[in-house]
């Protein structure tokens, strides 16, 4: 998997937004929309804890395109992925974030070090088979009440099914539904377990955004996110 990520580094962003082309909207604008919903888990986060600093990590980070949009919402962000070539250029972009490369299916971490970790469109690329170490190494680097976010794609909406079709390294994607990620999470040891679906409409407009977040619960958008506590 790295070397086929790695022989992506540089185009990776031409390479989406040519799988969504057919949508008539940017890849910033999913990117946007994700970062939002990442900073309303950060916010809780922070209220939960009664303390301003939280520490992030980003599971199969990549390039870090996400970064530019999370920078502040953390006081330290981390990343970590198996393509040290990604990891490269994310450094070199995102200077701010501490990248560190995966060379096992153990993260690179301690035990019980972050307040919030993340992995976005990551999960349909490891083998189904090796699922459940995923959720599990994303609870054991969660601190006692640390959130998890998973966001991947609703494997229900036909236009999700088209974009997958047309990205060249979804190649071997194995999407999983809503359902499937809250179950991985029960078996992991999480607690609080809730999924809400997101880019329904194509629309960054704050009516839009209010209409989605209403109808998060049907499994409609492009995307979900199942969050869960440790």
């Amino acid at each position: 998997m790295s070397e086929r990520f790695d022989s992506y580094k540089s185009n990776y962003g031409e390479l989406v937004q040519g799988s969504i082309r057919f949508s008539g909207l940017r890849h910033d604008f999913f990117l946007l929309a994700k970062a939002e919903l990442l900073r309303r888990l950060a916010l809780e986060q922070r209220r939960r804890q009664g303390r301003a600093d939280l520490r992030a990590l980003d599971v199969g980070c990549g390039v870090g395109s996400l970064h530019p949009y999370l920078e502040d919402a953390f006081d330290r962000l981390d990343g970590c992925d198996v393509s040290k070539e990604s990891l490269s250029r994310a450094g070199r972009e995102n200077p701010r974030v501490a990248y560190t490369a995966c060379t096992s299916s153990r993260l690179p971490y301690d035990d019980g070090v972050f307040d919030l970790a993340f992995a976005s469109c990551v999960v349909h690329h490891v083998p189904p088979a090796s699922w459940q170490g995923f959720f599990c190494e994303m609870r054991r680097v969660l601190r006692q009440g640390g959130l998890a976010c998973i966001i991947e794609h609703n494997p229900y909406n036909p236009l999700t099914r088209i974009a997958v079709l047309r990205c060249p390294f979804d190649e071997d994607a194995v999407l999983l539904g809503a359902g499937k990620a809250a179950s991985l999470f029960e078996q992991a040891g999480f607690s609080d377990i809730r999924c809400e679906h997101f880019l329904l409409l194509p629309s960054a407009r704050h009516l839009a955004r209010k209409l989605e977040r209403a109808l998060a619960r049907l499994p409609l958008g492009a995307q979900y996110a199942c969050v869960a506590r440790a």
